[in-house]
């Protein structure tokens, strides 16, 4: 069985795995605690939180632990806006994000309108998935708390020009928070570099286990926590820190990034073999995302006059193990949410299926475009 799912999810590294172990059978102590077992956790808690503030240009106090990319999203887009409002004494506020984001970013914008008032505009996207930084900038207004975007989408592979948002966002003095869920691992991170005002990051799809992640948010960014209680994450986050998970995450994301720039080039040539093969021998197959400006390890088709569930099917009896997009919204009846906003026809948006690549992928996907072609002719006969 060949696994082509990494955008779900990953397995978990020996290496991190090994890191782990320590502080889930000797040093378990709960870092709160003062005593020499506490005292270890919380050591390798602050170790933890320094490695990954190293990789994201950011100061050790700007790491909180979250349980994942969602939760990340979360504290991030309700935190900064609530914050924001609340700094105002307005609770009318205005957020700018994008109709293909995950649905833990769209999710937390429809409740800032439906519970806290706020007011968003959801700036649209060409049929490849890319965003105008020009239109994102007219649409910010004065009372625009924080615009939300994602570095790179998880179901087409689409990479936003970071660095340009931001500098558009700061000009009007207003932050820029990105979704790297998908993008850690292949592009880079710095803050120096991109700009960001926050990022949330989640350790599963870097081999981490799942029920780790990281947003970085700038100390001098306002943020009101979702979760209360003891303080933890200097009042950020409440609730016991996860230390075994905190420096699995670190472990991952380190080897991550010191894999990174070999594994993108090496995984880019493989996959663009794979995408012409299979456009190649396959007629209704059609590139979804961008095609210049897209993840390394991400190729992403519709099969018009198929079902893309009925051609996983098909792929999964052949050994390949992919999905139709978001792991999110697996078992949904609705056509792709991206898709539909970058113009594609509903009925043809679910025919999609996706294809993401481990960074330690190293050899031609020959077989897998036959399999496809195999799947696709089965279903549409």
């Amino acid at each position: 069985m060949l696994y082509l799912d990494n955008a779900a999810t990953t397995p978990v590294r020996p290496e991190v795995l090994e890191a782990m172990m320590p502080y889930l059978t000797r040093w378990y102590g709960n870092p709160s605690s003062h005593h020499t077992v506490g005292e270890a956790a919380a050591d390798a808690l602050s170790d933890a939180r320094a490695r990954v503030a190293r990789i994201l240009g950011l100061r050790a106090g700007d790491v909180v632990f979250t349980s994942g990319g969602t939760e990340a999203n979360n504290l991030a887009i309700k935190g900064i806006a609530i914050a924001a409002a609340l700094r105002r004494d307005d609770r009318r506020a205005h957020v700018v994000t994008t109709p293909i984001e995950h649905e833990s970013v769209l999710e937390s914008v429809a409740y800032l309108e439906r519970v806290h008032g706020f007011e968003a505009t959801r700036v649209p996207v060409d049929a490849h998935g890319r965003v105008s930084v020009d239109a994102v900038a007219a649409a910010l207004r004065d009372d625009t708390a924080l615009v939300a975007i994602g570095y790179a989408n998880n179901e087409i592979g689409t990479i936003q020009d970071a660095a340009a948002l931001a500098a558009a966002v700061h000009g009007r003095g207003v932050p820029l928070h990105l979704d790297a869920v998908q993008a850690a691992g292949w592009l880079p991170l710095s803050a120096a570099e991109l700009g960001y005002d926050a990022i949330s990051l989640a350790g599963h799809k870097l081999g981490a286990p799942k029920g780790t992640g990281v947003l970085g948010v700038r100390g001098r960014i306002p943020l009101e926590p979702l979760l209360h209680g003891g303080g933890q994450e200097r009042g950020r986050r409440s609730g016991t820190e996860d230390v075994a998970g905190a420096v699995g995450f670190a472990t991952a994301l380190e080897l991550a990034e010191q894999e990174r720039a070999e594994a993108s080039a090496r995984v880019e040539a493989l996959r663009d073999r794979f995408i012409a093969r299979v456009l190649e021998r396959v007629p209704s197959a059609r590139l979804t995302g961008d095609p210049k400006h897209r993840l390394a390890g991400t190729a992403s088709f519709t099969f018009a006059g198929t079902s893309g569930e009925a051609v996983l099917l098909e792929l999964e009896r052949r050994g390949v193990v992919s999905s139709s997009g978001s792991a999110c919204a697996a078992g949904s009846d609705e056509p792709s949410h991206v898709l539909v906003a970058m113009g594609v026809a509903p009925e043809v948006a679910q025919t999609a299926v996706r294809f993401t690549f481990p960074r330690w992928l190293n050899a031609p996907l020959d077989a897998v475009a036959d399999a496809v072609e195999a799947s696709v002719a089965a279903v549409a006969g």
